[in-house]
């Protein structure tokens, strides 16, 4: 029951924006994660709010698999790629920043 009704609340979504789905992963991931930066207050070089993006995909691919009885392994890993990946950019940036910072001097 409610991996349905949130499989028909993501189909909501999509069809309301008009957007693809991989274009959604990206934009929920990248709000994810300035929600997660915002509310605990951590640096992105923590990986704090990286690590509330990945319980989020997990959770979306724990729906999506009671909600369609089966892992769609392709759609799964784009799923995660497209959710994750400027998220790990932006943080790897910052966690990295400050050591090239002193290499430069």
């Amino acid at each position: 029951m409610i991996p349905q009704l949130y499989h028909d609340a993501i189909i909501w979504i999509g069809d309301g924006t008009g957007l693809p789905d991989a274009i959604l992963h990206i934009h929920a991931g990248m709000a994810l994660l300035m929600i997660a930066r915002l509310v605990t207050r951590r640096s992105f070089g923590t990986f704090i709010p990286w690590w509330v993006v990945v319980a989020g995909e997990a959770f979306n691919e724990i729906m999506d698999r009671l909600s369609f009885g089966s892992w769609r392994v392709e759609d799964t890993l784009l799923d995660i790629l497209n959710t994750l990946l400027w998220p790990t950019v932006i943080c790897l940036g910052v966690r990295l920043r400050p050591m090239i910072g002193k290499r430069a001097r």
